[in-house]
């Protein structure tokens, strides 16, 4: 096994709790799903969230989806002017067989537009 980074993106339509839950828990169901990966095969998570959104942490939508054992952390990002609004980011160190040239990285909707070279 080596350790992997997998990176993906999602933007909400509205800063609201329940929205940012949903939202954030289908980034992270097909960050697993498309690369083949289980809750145990997570080492670690990091979140950041666009300085627009309040309502909740990340994080907190992991911990609705059971991932509860693996240590996870929400930042801001940076205010930069002209940047796509009310987006959430994950960053999740995995424990996987998969080669980096096949790792998925998972950026849904609009939000694909942020890393076109490598939004699968």
């Amino acid at each position: 096994m080596a350790v992997r980074a997998v990176r993906g993106a999602v933007q909400l339509e509205r800063d609201e709790s329940t929205h940012m839950h949903e939202r954030v828990g289908e980034l992270l169901a097909a960050l697993l799903e498309r690369n083949g990966l289980v809750v145990d095969d997570l080492i670690s998570v990091w979140f950041t969230a666009t300085p627009d959104l309040h309502s909740d942490f990340p994080a907190a939508a992991a911990r609705k989806l059971g991932i509860v054992d693996v240590p996870l952390i929400c930042a801001q990002e940076l205010t930069v002017h002209g940047a796509m609004p009310r987006i959430v980011r994950v960053l999740a160190h995995v424990d996987t067989d998969l080669p980096k040239d096949r790792v998925c990285h998972v950026y849904l909707g609009a939000a694909a537009a942020l890393r076109k070279d490598i939004a699968q």
